[in-house]
């Protein structure tokens, strides 16, 4: 959870960057923990959607700048806003990040929270830095992590949803990894992205178009399935009167958890 957006509304929050057959897409608000603001959301939306129209890019690389890769939903706007839309918006986002005909590698080398896992959820191959650090920090807000648990649950085992969904806990990388949110963890998180990219650059786009369907079917049909109403539910805990007055007091702390 992050507090509001700082960045002048004429300064890009997502930048783009075109290499050998892969597309670095950086999500770059670091003034707010690349929270997830309409802004951002709707930038990264278009970034991918021009990566993807690109005939010879094989992949996306999705990093950030600061020690954030995303702190979850932008507060204020949550707080001030329709709740409706920033949970309308969000399912958008994981649905066009599952439905390209491209891959995508998240790249993470600091802390994910609250709908930043879910944005991770929502990638192929997700490699992190020993140095990153998770949470599912809803609980403490008075919220649940209904959007964000519908590309999550197909990939997390059972019992550490409970144990993380519940608890609020952080957890290390090496934990990450081990309950299926990352695919690989490591010193040098550039390292392990190497030999993971070049793959994708020698792969057909014709294979990869074709066979990304195989991995993502199950987290697009529990979207189809429960959107509307995990949708629902985000949006009335939002509105509640008990995650409201905790929200405001989470964005009146001079010094952020």
């Amino acid at each position: 959870m992050s507090a509001p957006d700082t960045n002048p509304t004429t300064t890009p929050v997502v930048r783009s960057v075109a290499g050998d057959r892969v597309v670095t897409v950086t999500l770059d608000s670091p003034a707010n923990r690349n929270a997830l603001s309409r802004r951002l959301v709707d930038e990264l939306r278009d970034a991918l959607a021009a990566a993807a129209a690109a005939d010879t890019v094989h992949a996306v690389l999705l990093t950030h700048t600061g020690p954030a890769f995303c702190s979850g939903a932008a507060l204020n706007e949550m707080r001030d806003g329709d709740p409706a839309d920033g949970t309308r918006n969000l399912l958008a986002l994981f649905r066009h990040l599952l439905t390209l005909p491209i891959p995508v590698v998240a790249r993470v080398d600091g802390a994910t929270r609250a709908g930043g896992l879910g944005l991770l959820g929502a990638c192929d191959i997700v490699l992190a830095s020993a140095r990153s650090t998770f949470a599912f920090t809803e609980v403490r807000l008075g919220l649940a992590p209904a959007v964000i648990s519908l590309p999550l649950r197909p990939l997390l085992s059972a019992r550490a949803a409970s144990r993380y969904f519940l608890t609020g806990e952080t957890f290390d990388a090496a934990t990450a990894q081990e309950i299926g949110l990352v695919t690989a963890a490591g010193d040098d998180v550039d390292a392990l992205a190497g030999p993971v990219l070049d793959a994708l650059r020698r792969a057909d786009r014709q294979g990869l178009r074709e066979t990304r369907p195989l991995v993502t079917g199950d987290r697009l049909r529990a979207i189809d399935d429960e959107g509307d109403a995990m949708g629902q539910l985000s949006a009335r805990l939002s509105a509640s009167p008990v995650a409201r007055s905790l929200i405001s007091a989470f964005l009146n702390q001079k010094h952020r958890p």
